[in-house]
């Protein structure tokens, strides 16, 4: 019978921003505690760090994330009990701890904090930390900053490589916020330390060098940026596929009142289906970068514009996009993103009665389906849908129609011009058991 070990104790050391790290009692009773098996992971600069403390531990560098848990399982093999893993100030504060506690057991992980270089940062320039936005870029594509790009904004900048202050400037400049000032915070803690304050234009015109150890501020003042502030960013700031806010993409007016009714929570998984250019689907995930929202669409020229959409608006973390047809294309998608607790269906191409009665089977209870109608075809549809809740008593259903006229000039006089009245439907799914309980309740 093979003997059951004992699962790794991982310590996870925050290092300060400084040449020679800090540690406390704990944190140095920690690596005092590695045995010649164990395990001491980080970069060549951060073992540099703690070179004034003494462990008899492996000195490893940091593997890439995707392999850690296999490189844990084998050092263990060869009788490893504990492994140290060396980060940067707080490693729960966009640090690797986050990651390691969403792999490994909380049983087995001890946390040492530090000051981060966002407090040095802050505190070098005295700035208070509630006062700010810290936004990550590090290891997370450029136009992720887009969504922050915004009048009055004080931002804190963890970068890489891909996010030197010369690309920052650039989208600053895009963004309509040229006149940003960017501060450079360069190797904090270090002798060679450095903090430099430059105008977009400065750094964009000019060839500076920069310690790729830092941290960038930028303050945008008040500037009119062209990413939006409130729901309901204009038609004519979408890529679309007739040009000028026009096409296949769901018009402003209408897009907030399926805001409203989607009613994103943090978690969230939501579908758009039929997606468009993806006006929906690019409001939702810019809105509420803590859901996870997938965009189905098919034809070609929309799915282009659609994903232009998504980098315009910097929405590339939690914008999943599907090439392909509903309801065939959703067997095949990926388990992390098949489990939708919302879903909007703004486009259907004909299938639209077996499409919502197999979103209705997927939906958990207490999810929500919302379907956009503009043809009385497809509102009969809709509308046998809804005799069928009603007679299996397992959905709250209500609807509106949306009927917008927009004011223009005719020969110099005011006229309204009406546009095709939409109509939402919006279901929402309970069992009839709870149905039952809740009428009991209110009895």
């Amino acid at each position: 019978m093979t003997e059951q070990k004992e699962p790794l104790e991982i310590h996870v050391i925050g290092l300060g921003a400084n040449a020679k790290a800090n540690l406390d009692e704990s944190a140095q009773a920690a690596l005092a505690s590695l045995s010649e098996q164990d395990v001491v992971l980080g970069s060549p600069r951060q073992h540099d760090t703690i070179s004034t403390y003494s462990h008899v531990g492996k000195v490893c560098d940091l593997p890439k994330l995707k392999q850690v848990q296999s490189d844990f399982e084998i050092w263990q093999q060869q009788g490893a009990k504990q492994v140290v893993v060396l980060a940067s100030g707080d490693p729960l504060y966009y640090g690797i701890g986050a990651w390691l506690v969403r792999i490994f057991s909380k049983t087995q992980l001890n946390f040492y904090p530090n000051v981060s270089s966002i407090q040095v940062a802050c505190h070098r320039l005295g700035l208070s930390l509630q006062d700010v936005q810290v936004v990550s870029l590090h290891g997370r594509p450029l136009v992720s900053l887009r969504r922050y790009l915004k009048a009055n904004q004080t931002l804190v900048l963890l970068t890489d490589q891909y996010s030197q202050p010369q690309h920052i400037a650039q989208e600053c400049v895009k963004a309509g916020l040229s006149g940003s000032e960017i501060i450079v915070c360069e190797a904090l803690g270090y002798e060679q330390e450095q903090v430099r304050s430059f105008t977009t234009a400065e750094l964009i015109d000019n060839e500076f060098v920069f310690d790729p150890l830092n941290v960038i501020l930028v303050k945008t003042s008040q500037q009119v940026s062209f990413y939006p502030t409130a729901p309901g960013i204009p038609d004519a700031n979408f890529v679309t596929d007739k040009g000028d806010g026009k096409g296949m993409i769901t018009k402003r007016e209408v897009r907030l009142a399926i805001l409203s009714y989607m009613n994103i929570d943090d978690g969230d998984t939501v579908w758009d289906i039929g997606a468009g250019c993806g006006g929906v689907s690019v409001e939702l995930a810019y809105w509420h970068p803590r859901s996870r929202v997938v965009a189905i669409e098919h034809h070609s020229e929309r799915l282009a514009c659609l994903t232009a959409n998504q980098e315009r608006f910097g929405v590339v973390q939690n914008l999943s996009i599907v090439a392909g047809r509903a309801p065939d294309v959703l067997v095949d998608l990926p388990s992390q993103i098949d489990t939708p607790n919302k879903v909007f269906i703004g486009g259907s191409d004909g299938e639209l009665s077996d499409l919502m009665a197999q979103i209705w089977a997927r939906l958990p209870v207490g999810g929500s389906l919302i379907v956009s109608a503009v043809t009385e075809d497809t509102k009969f549809q809709v509308i046998q849908f809804a005799q069928i809740r009603e007679a299996s008593n397992d959905a709250d259903e209500q609807s509106l129609q949306v009927l917008v006229a927009k004011g223009e000039r005719l020969a110099g006089q005011r006229l309204y011009r009406p546009s095709l009245p939409v109509t939402l439907f919006h279901f929402k799914k309970h069992s009839e058991k709870g149905l039952i309980e809740m009428n009991k309740g209110t009895a």
